[in-house]
């Protein structure tokens, strides 16, 4: 098991790896996939019952992990690598011409880790529910996680998969939302306000939890944990999880301009400073 200490020192090497991989290209989508690291480091180093080693796309007897939001991929690709998916080498063909490391993860170029293409928003929920009901036809008492952006959720697609997770008992997946509150074209709030998304999955039939602090990592450990203790308790699970684009590096934190858009190498050296390395870059 990762100490606290172990996981906090990944945790900045990640954000270098994301940084640099979109500057090399001046393409990618730095600001959830900032937000969202100490979460993807939590789960791969800690929480995820998974084998790099052994990587199948069936995933029997293993934890799987479904990114909804494709376009977080470039914190999936470091993740995957440091956590021994494929050499960390190979994240320097990030968005390249006949990369597997494409913008939005694919599957058949077969990269190691990645068992569903994620461009469109709003269907890895529905993913994670067939993949969940396999695994109970299977016999197979492994979890299934899934996340997904706050914004994504304005897909209809989600909450009709909602609403069969619910009717159909299955408790054994545990979706996330990363509510950082922006989107492409401006907060969620004033694109297409949402309510209280933890009133909305209660009345779906779910068990929701809320994670506050989803840039710390003991807070998100300790969430993830008793999500893991409400599994097989005949609901899904659903862990809101609070969040700051673009955290860990400060001109991007809070603003959905850095949604999609690349450092220059003026701010792509700020981004690093701020982020020391930990773990050596590739």
């Amino acid at each position: 098991m990762a100490s606290i200490a172990e996981l906090e020192k990944i945790v900045p090497q990640v954000r270098r790896d994301i940084v640099r991989m979109i500057h090399a290209v001046n393409s990618g989508h730095p600001g959830a996939s900032l937000g969202c690291t100490e979460y993807f480091v939590s789960l791969y180093f800690e929480v995820l019952k998974h084998n790099a080693a052994k990587f199948s796309m069936n995933g029997n007897g293993e934890d799987l992990f479904f990114l909804s939001n494709g376009h977080l991929s470039s914190v999936f690709y470091s993740v995957l690598a440091r956590s021994g998916y494929f050499p960390i080498k190979e994240i320097t063909t990030f968005r390249k011409l006949n990369s597997r490391l494409q913008g939005h993860p694919t599957t058949h170029e077969g990269l190691p880790g990645v068992r569903i293409a994620s461009g469109s928003l709003g269907q890895g929920l529905s993913v994670g529910i067939g993949a969940a009901l396999a695994k109970k036809l299977n016999n197979d008492n492994q979890l299934v996680y899934t996340l997904h952006g706050d914004g994504e959720l304005q897909e209809g697609q989600v909450w009709e998969a909602a609403m069969y997770a619910s009717a159909k008992k299955v408790d054994n997946l545990i979706a996330t939302v990363d509510m950082n509150g922006q989107q492409i074209d401006g907060s969620t709030d004033q694109v297409l306000p949402m309510g209280s998304l933890k009133a909305k999955f209660e009345a779906f039939g779910w068990d929701v939890l809320d994670l506050e602090k989803g840039n710390d990592i003991t807070s998100v450990l300790s969430v993830l944990k008793t999500a893991k203790e409400h599994t097989g308790k005949g609901k899904p699970v659903m862990i809101l999880m609070k969040t700051e684009m673009g955290h860990g590096v400060d001109f991007m934190m809070g603003s959905h301009k850095w949604h999609g858009v690349s450092p220059n190498d003026e701010q792509l050296a700020q981004a690093l400073k701020q982020n020391v390395e930990t773990l050596g870059d590739y």
